[in-house]
Parts: structure tokens; sequence; C-alpha cells
């Protein structure tokens, strides 16, 4: 069987360069397949067969495993993480607490603390591995509201900018905030934060009887990739006695490079940090990650009472974490192999040049379609994302219009895939770079078909 299977995505994966990157029709004919939809059958059915039916399941909707995929923050997967995944489900241990699986647990806190040095956290640092960044952000929003407003916390503020991930403003209505809880933050002319309007809305919710408790920067916005001014927040933060939240799911990973540092200085600083490894690590959807510069903040804020767990009696404490006293979850999968396998396989410095052939391409497509007159660019990229939309002349829903025309020739012809954004009210479009698979080759066909489809609409 797991020879079938290893044949299929062989096959998969020889085809990936030329395979459809997009198909966003839900054929009738699909979901009415009656070898698609049946129920499990009483005896059973050929391997051979049922592949079949996942390899016609699969192809509608989006590929983001493709070199050519560009749009949204593409996640790519790893090959190697799929093998770890393997071993991982047939071996089938029980991670939630280490007793069951000390070994296994212990590579999993190696990993965690790997990406605490990462993002630059002290020693005192700890986390979990999450199912992605939403779950890690809520169990981060948990842990600030625990630490800086205990039980009675309706009166707590929590501040941000209209261009943070929407998970920061879900994950405080789920932990129990009401809508008006949520202060959103003017931004600059580049779409940071502005410090100023954020010490003044500060200062007047004390005013006015609110208790500010938490502030969220972007480690790179999924809209545009910008980073916040982590370092000036921070200062903040520990003036007023904040609790600072870095959401580094697309880009705090970026760190792992000498400019990505650079240009995320001041995450360090963060009591909170989420990543997604299934972003800029490349690892296979499914994949977050929570790192809190207290990791007894965190477990005080997700521990239960184990005295009123009896079942729970025969297992003895370790020198290792209970990653379910850290997090929402008892029962959870070994997600640590999925990250440690590739990063022992591949070596840390394979990741570090990925990352930064990504900022290299990004700059690469900057340089390049800054000097297109059809195209106007919001600036440089501050990671590996570039927004941009059409010039000319005409009212802004008519230009909007022309930029969302343009996607559609430029993914018409299937080679690469873009998508947009709306920010400030008006439409733009996105190349995000992020892909392991994305070359330098695949990236110059996305700036040809931009540039000749941009000229094209601008014509007269």
């Amino acid at each position: 069987m797991a020879g079938q299977v290893v044949d299929y995505l062989s096959g998969f994966l020889t085809a990936l360069p030329d395979a459809p990157l997009a198909d966003l029709s839900v054929p009738h004919e699909l979901l009415a397949d009656p070898d698609l939809r049946r129920p499990p059958p009483e005896d059973g059915r050929a391997l051979g067969e049922l592949l079949a039916v996942v390899d016609r399941a699969a192809r509608p909707g989006l590929n983001p495993a493709s070199p050519g995929y560009f749009a949204f923050i593409p996640g790519s997967g790893l090959v190697s993480a799929g093998l770890a995944d393997l071993v991982a489900d047939v071996l089938n241990r029980y991670t939630g607490m280490a007793a069951p699986a000390p070994g296994l647990v212990a590579l999993e806190t190696d990993v965690l603390r790997w990406l605490a040095d990462v993002v630059g956290l002290p020693t005192s640092a700890g986390g979990l591995l999450t199912s992605g960044g939403s779950i890690a952000t809520l169990s981060a929003l948990i842990t600030a509201r625990h630490a800086r407003l205990g039980e009675d916390f309706l009166a707590g503020t929590l501040y941000a900018t209209d261009q943070v991930h929407h998970a920061v403003v879900k994950a405080a209505r789920l932990a129990g905030f009401p809508t008006g809880a949520v202060r959103i933050v003017p931004t600059d002319a580049g779409l940071h934060m502005d410090v100023g309007a954020l010490a003044a809305a500060v200062a007047a919710d004390r005013a006015a009887g609110r208790v500010p408790f938490c502030v969220v920067g972007s480690a790179g916005t999924t809209n545009t990739g910008t980073v916040d001014p982590l370092p000036q927040i921070a200062d903040l933060c520990a003036r007023e006695d904040l609790w600072f939240h870095v959401d580094g799911a697309y880009g705090g990973a970026f760190a792992l490079t000498e400019r990505g540092a650079r240009r995320l200085r001041g995450m360090e600083r963060a009591d909170s940090v989420v990543l997604d490894p299934h972003k800029s690590l490349f690892l296979p959807f499914g994949t977050g990650a929570l790192l809190v510069r207290d990791v007894a903040a965190l477990r005080a804020a997700h521990s239960g009472d184990q005295d009123e767990a009896g079942y729970l009696h025969d297992l003895d404490e370790l020198e290792l974490p209970d990653f379910a006293a850290l997090g929402p979850e008892l029962t959870r999968d070994t997600r640590g192999l999925r990250l440690w396998l590739p990063l022992h396989l591949h070596g840390v410095a394979a990741f570090r040049a990925a990352l930064d052939e990504k900022l290299d391409l990004a700059a690469a497509a900057y340089a390049l379609l800054r000097d297109v007159d059809a195209l106007t660019l919001l600036g440089p990229p501050e990671l590996s994302t570039i927004a941009f939309h059409c010039s000319g002349p005409g009212t802004p829903e008519e230009v909007d219009a022309r930029t969302a025309e343009l996607l559609r020739r430029v993914n018409a012809e299937g080679r690469v895939f873009l998508a947009s954004t709306r920010v400030r009210g008006r439409r733009l479009g996105r190349l995000c770079v992020l892909n392991h698979r994305t070359d330098r080759a695949r990236l110059d066909e996305a700036v040809s078909a931009l540039t000749r489809h941009a000229k094209a609409l601008a014509a007269p």
C-alpha cells in the first residue's frame, strides 16, 4: 500500500510544474459523482480505486504546492514533513502529556526552543505547536487576558491596526471580549501602526475607565507584508505595562535570515509571538506555533485542575512540558516530528537559504515592476510581498476594475496565480513569494505576464 501511495505522490510531484494552478468552478458532475460521494462500503475497495477518487476530488480548487502560486500566503508543503507525519501517525503516540511519550515530547520541546531562539526570546520562554495561527492567537490572547486582567476582564481593551489578520479579532471574540474591546489604531502612509495614535488611544481609554491590556503588532501583514514599528511598540508597552503580542504567522520565520532579523527587530521583546511554520518554513498546512516569553504565564492560563482528573494519576511528572497544560487541547497529534525531521534532515542552512531566496526574488520583482508605467506599486517589499494596482486615468472604481481584469488575464494563462485584497477601500493585486519551489524562471513569468497585460489595459 505504501508503494502505491508513493507512486501516486511521485506522479503528482512530477506533473506539478505544469499542473493547473486554480479551478474555482465547482462542477455539478463532480459533486454529484456517486463514486466520490458514496458512503463507506461494507467490504472495502481497492486502494488504487480510492487513490483515483482522491485525485479527482483534489483537482478543483487552488494548488498552493505549485511553483507558480503567488496568491494569499502560499503554503507549499515539504515532502519530508509529509514523511514525518506518516511515521508519527503510524506510531500514534499520545503527546498531550510528557509521560506517555517522553522522547517525542522532548523532540518537540527542542524544536520549540529552537524557534524561541530564532525569534530571540529568553530561556524562560516556552510554547506549543498548534493546528495553526488562529488557535495560537486564541491561546496568546487568553494568556494575556489571564496575566493582565484576571477573571474580571470585560473592561479590557486591546489594540491593533486594520491591517492585522482577522484571526486576532476572531480570537478576541472567542476569548469572551465584547466587540468594543478591540481598538483599531490608525496606520501611516506605509500602513504601519501609528505609535503616537496608539499612545493617545491608550490614554483616552484609561481616562474613560477602560483597562488597556494588550497591543498586537504585525511582523508582516497578510495584505502587504508590512512590518509594524516593533521597537517603538515594545517601548510603549513597557511604559504602560501592556502585554505585547506579535503576529509573526507570515513573517516571523524570516528572522532566521540576516535581513529578516534586522527588519523584525523588536520581536524579541514580545510577551508572545505566533508563527506559522506552514507558511514561511514550508511545512504542511496545520502547523502553527505559539511562543510565550514566560511559559509559566501560558501554563497558568491553560492548565486545569488535574486533581479532578483521576484517570491521569498513574502518569509520573517529568522535567518536560505537558502540552495539554499549555493549550486548549488534551488530545493532539504528534506535531513536533513534522518540523524536527525536516530541520535535521535538510539542515537549518537550507531553510535560511530558501528564505533568503524569497527575499531576493521579491526584491527582483519589485525592481522590474516599478518601471512599468501601467502599474503603481505601494512600495518596496518589506518581506516577500509586493502590492500594486493599475495606473492611469479613471475613477477609483474604474481603476479597481482594471486591476481585477489584470489579475484575471494573468491567471487565465495558467502559469501563475495571483489574488487581490482591499486596503483603504481600494483593490490591490498581490504577489507573495513564499513557495519553496518558486524560482527565478517562474517569477520572471509572473513579471512578464503582469507587464504585458497591464500595458494592454492601459493602451487607448
